[in-house]
């Protein structure tokens, strides 16, 4: 197992915790909590070693593409794709967002 942490610039926090997805073959967990406001703060607890560089690609365009609530997220993860990492990220987003 590998951990890695990231921190991209956020908005204003997000509402409310939300959770996304299961950890199991070819899937992830994300967990999200509001942040402090500015800052998207990822903890990452991933089975494939030696992918920071490729994470740090995937994120920072993510991040990169428009404002995003300010969160604490924890992805726990076992072997995702980047298309799954992208879709779970928008639904813990989404579900916080939610009234």
């Amino acid at each position: 197992m590998e951990k890695l942490e990231f921190q991209f610039d956020g908005g204003a926090p997000a509402s409310r915790r939300a959770h996304a997805g299961v950890v199991g073959s070819g899937d992830l967990e994300v967990l999200l909590a509001p942040g402090a406001s500015g800052r998207i703060e990822v903890d990452i607890t991933t089975s494939v070693q030696g992918m920071a560089a490729t994470w740090q690609a995937q994120l920072a365009r993510l991040f990169g593409s428009r404002t995003w609530p300010a969160a604490r997220i924890v992805i726990n993860d076992f072997g995702a794709t980047p298309a799954v990492v992208g879709l779970r990220l928008e639904q813990a987003f989404e579900t916080a967002a939610q009234a």
